[in-house]
């Protein structure tokens, strides 16, 4: 059986154009381009929490690397860098080799280098950290929201929550959909292109982990305001799939790496357009207000007010 260093070696060392010093020393060492912030997050994926233990190692490897990218899209920082730790409780040769595959793809389709990591028997989870750039001042953060702000989403938040309750049986989906969703949970795609874009058209932004209303609720929470959402403006719901399963999936579900936006109603034009050029679709599907902080009002069709019990997913919940 291969050492620990000879599967880091063998599996995790490539090229690191973009650092000082890749993987072989105690540290990394990198240079930030002149002008620019460092943007640094972190996300852990857990089997049993984050993944399912048999899921395909090449699509969790992606998967690993592009919650944390969505993080820095967030943001509308552009990734650089990332390091790699993670436990196992057997070195499988042929695992490794399916998931640093996957890893690479994504690290490759976002221009990122792996500059660093650790490895450990024990159980199974990992932890990335990825580190981008954005020019000073030019960050989005959650704290920005400005009442008469517009609110947007991305993409078709539910798809990777409907998945999920495919693989556990909660519902069936047909093999078309089924193919669709379990790429969207398996596979997500980090909206980066749209998150640079946004640097001068938004105001705050989050990407949509845990639940589009859980997380719009910390920009409405860091911004001190409140909002009203319109869920006829929401992306239409798969016509296949149980309504109430598909609204409490596309409003509380997560996992679905999409950004979540506020931005001056006198943008709409520029964000149509920008939807067109990034070819992401973008849903404006209400409006930030004042009043009490993180207050959340979701109306039905007719503008009626909607009782949510659940607004996202909880680690500790």
């Amino acid at each position: 059986m291969a050492s620990e260093f000879e599967l880091i070696k063998r599996h995790f060392s490539r090229p690191t154009p973009q650092a000082v010093l890749g993987p072989g020393d105690d540290c990394a060492l990198l240079v930030p381009s002149p002008g620019m912030q460092l943007a640094i997050t972190t996300d852990m994926l857990v089997a049993g929490t984050h993944f399912l233990p048999d899921t395909d190692p090449g699509q969790l490897g992606w998967k690993a690397l592009a919650v944390n990218l969505s993080d820095l899209a967030a943001m509308g920082a552009r990734p650089r860098w990332a390091l790699l730790a993670g436990s196992l409780p057997e070195a499988r040769e042929s695992w490794i080799a399916a998931f640093a595959e996957g890893l690479f793809a994504c690290a490759r389709r976002y221009d990122v280098d792996l500059v660093g990591g650790d490895t450990t028997r024990g159980s199974f989870n990992f932890c990335l950290t990825a580190i981008g750039e954005v020019p000073a001042g030019k960050a989005l953060r959650r704290d920005r929201a400005v009442p008469g702000d517009d609110l947007w989403v991305s993409g078709q938040p539910g798809l990777a929550a409907l998945a999920l309750a495919h693989l556990q049986g909660r519902t069936r989906l047909p093999g078309p959909l089924a193919e669709r969703f379990l790429a969207a949970l398996q596979q997500p795609q980090a909206r980066v292109e749209l998150g640079l874009r946004l640097r001068d058209l938004a105001h705050a932004a989050i990407d949509v982990s845990d639940g589009l209303l859980a997380d719009l609720g910390h920009i409405l929470e860091r911004s001190a305001l409140g909002a009203e959402i319109f869920v006829a403006k929401l992306p239409p719901l798969p016509a296949a799939v149980d309504p109430v399963l598909a609204r409490r999936c596309q409003l509380a579900g997560g996992d679905d790496y999409e950004l979540v936006f506020s931005a001056p109603a006198n943008r709409r034009a520029e964000l149509a357009a920008l939807a067109s050029e990034v070819a992401v679709p973008l849903w404006r599907f209400g409006h930030v207000v004042g009043g009490a902080p993180g207050c959340l009002r979701v109306l039905d069709e007719i503008g009626r007010p909607l009782t949510i019990d659940e607004k996202g997913f909880d680690h500790f919940g």
